[in-house]
C-alpha cells in the first residue's frame, strides 16, 4: 500500500498540463469494440481504469497496442484497440466488479455480435447506480433481457426504435448510442444527457463511419449502418481534472496556467460556480489561468446537477474549497446519495461541516489543520490532497488507490507547480 504526504502552505505556481479525460476514454475504448479494423484513440491518460477496461477488452478478444506521446508529465499515451474477431461475448465478474464503467462493452457487444453477457457491475461506493436505464433502454430497440446469477443476458437483433429516459444518464446514453450505430434502423434517444464526454463519443463514432445527429442535444438520432471502420481520434482535456486544480489555484493562493484544448467550454458547469466563489480564469492560447481574484473565497450555493449544471464529480473538491471561505455554503447532492463520505475526513482536518440529508452547510474557517485522513473513493480522494495543499502542517492521505483511478501522475504535476507532495510506501491499511 502506499500514501501521499503533503506538507501544506505552500503556493501552487507554474503550467499545469491536463491530461486526457477517464470519463470520456473509457467508453472511447469501449467503441473499439464496433470496428474490425482498428481505432486508434490519442491523449489516452496513464490511469489504472484505463487499464483495467485494457484488461476487458482483450479479455473479448481485442489487440491492443501501446505508442508513448512521451515521458513529461503532461503526455497522453496512444492506443490502437483492433477486434478482427469476438473470441468471447462475456464480462466476467472478477473483472467488471473492480470499476462501473465496464457495462459499456455491452452496447457494442450485442451490436456486433447480437449478445452479450455482462456481469453486474462495481465502481466507486458513492450511492445506488442501478442500470435499469442502460436495459430498458436496449429492450427499447429490440434486445432481449435476463438478469440471472449476477448477469446480464442481452440478445437478439437490433432494430431501432424510441428510447425516452425517465431521468438522465450519462452511461446509458453512451451505451445505447454505440449500439444504435448498428442497429438495422432509426433510434430516437430522448432526454439525452448531454456532457461533454457524450460529444466527444458521439464525434469518435462519426468517424468511424456513423451517423449521427443532434449532437449536443438531449435528442439524438441515429441511423444504424451495416459496419463501422478505422478511426483516429484524440480524447477531449479532463474537465474534472481542471476543475480540480483551479481550485488547488484558489486554496494556496497560487496562479496556474491549465494547459489543454477548450477547457473553457468544457468547465461550463463549473465555471460558473467557480466563477462566484472568486476565482478568475485569463483565457490562453494555450489553455486557462486559474487564480483567485478576491481575498478570500466566496461562499456560495450550489446544487449537482446533469451538464450544464454543476457536475457531482467536482462537489467534493469544491466543498473542500468552501472550507475556507468566507462566510458560510451550502452545497446539496442530487445525483447520488452517498457522496459526503468525504465529510468526516475533511472534520478531522478542523473543517465546520454539517450534513443534512442531501445537503452540506459548511463554515468557512481560516486554516485547516493537517491530519492523518482516508480516502474513500476518487472524487473524495482529490478533496483531501486540496486539502492538504492548504493545511498547515502535514497530511497523510491513505487508500490512495482511489486517485490512480482518475488523476494521471497528480504527484509529479503538483510537485512541478510548487508543491510539497510525496508518494511513499506505508504499512497502514
Amino acid at each position: 500500500m502506499e500514501k501521499i504526504i503533503i506538507e501544506g502552505g505552500h503556493r501552487l505556481e507554474g503550467q499545469l498540463p491536463i491530461s486526457g479525460a477517464k470519463n470520456a476514454a473509457l467508453p472511447l475504448m469501449c467503441a473499439g469494440l464496433l470496428a474490425k479494423d482498428g481505432l486508434t484513440l490519442h491523449n489516452l491518460p496513464h490511469l489504472a481504469d484505463i487499464r483495467t477496461l485494457a484488461s476487458l477488452l482483450i479479455e473479448l478478444g481485442s489487440n491492443i497496442s501501446y505508442e508513448e506521446e512521451g515521458w513529461d508529465i503532461g503526455s497522453g499515451q496512444t492506443v490502437t484497440i483492433a477486434a478482427p474477431t469476438i473470441k468471447s461475448t462475456t464480462a466476467p465478474y472478477d473483472m467488471v466488479r473492480k470499476m462501473r464503467a465496464s457495462i459499456l462493452v455491452l452496447g457494442p457487444l450485442l451490436a456486433r455480435e447480437g449478445e452479450a453477457i455482462v456481469s453486474l457491475p462495481g465502481g466507486c461506493a458513492i450511492g445506488n447506480r442501478p442500470i435499469d436505464l442502460h436495459l430498458k433502454a436496449f429492450e427499447a430497440i429490440g434486445a432481449t433481457i435476463e438478469l440471472k446469477d449476477g448477469y446480464v443476458r442481452a440478445s437478439g437483433k437490433l432494430t431501432g426504435g424510441t428510447v425516452h429516459f425517465p431521468i438522465v444518464s450519462v452511461g446509458a446514453t453512451e451505451n445505447i448510442l454505440m449500439a444504435a450505430c448498428l442497429a438495422q434502423g432509426v433510434t430516437i434517444i430522448e432526454n439525452a444527457a448531454k456532457e461533454p464526454e457524450i460529444t466527444d463519443l458521439a464525434h469518435c463514432l462519426i468517424a468511424m463511419g456513423a451517423k449521427i445527429s443532434g449532437i449536443g442535444t438531449a435528442r439524438l438520432e441515429v441511423t444504424g449502418v451495416r459496419d463501422l471502420h478505422a478511426a483516429e481520434y484524440t480524447v477531449m482535456p479532463d474537465r474534472i481534472e481542471a476543475g480540480s486544480y483551479a481550485a488547488a489555484a484558489a486554496m494556496t493562493g497560487g496562479e496556474l496556467e491549465l494547459i489543454g484544448d477548450h477547457l473553457e467550454a468544457g468547465l461550463a458547469g463549473s465555471l460558473d460556480i467557480l466563477k462566484q466563489a472568486g476565482l478568475t480564469f485569463t483565457e490562453t492560447d494555450r489553455g486557462l489561468i486559474a487564480r483567485l481574484g478576491t481575498d478570500r473565497i466566496i461562499g456560495i450555493n450550489a446544487v449537482t446537477q446533469p451538464y450544464p449544471g454543476f457536475p457531482t464529480d467536482m462537489q467534493a473538491q469544491l466543498m473542500a474549497m468552501m472550507t475556507l471561505c468566507d462566510g458560510a455554503s451550502v452545497i446539496t447532492e442530487t445525483i447520488f446519495e452517498n457522496r459526503f463520505m468525504h465529510v468526516p475526513e475533511l472534520s478531522r482536518m478542523g473543517a465546520d461541516i454539517t450534513v443534512n440529508g442531501s445537503t452540506a452547510t459548511i463554515r468557512g474557517i481560516k486554516r485547516l489543520l493537517g491530519a492523518p485522513v482516508m480516502a474513500t473513493d476518487l472524487r473524495a480522494s482529490m478533496s483531501l490532497v486540496l486539502a492538504g495543499l492548504a493545511a498547515e502542517g502535514i497530511t497523510e492521505v491513505n487508500r490512495i488507490y482511489h486517485l490512480d483511478r482518475g488523476y494521471e501522475r497528480l504527484v509529479q504535476k503538483l510537485e512541478a507547480c510548487g508543491a510539497k507532495i510525496s508518494r511513499v510506501r506505508s504499512d497502514g491499511v
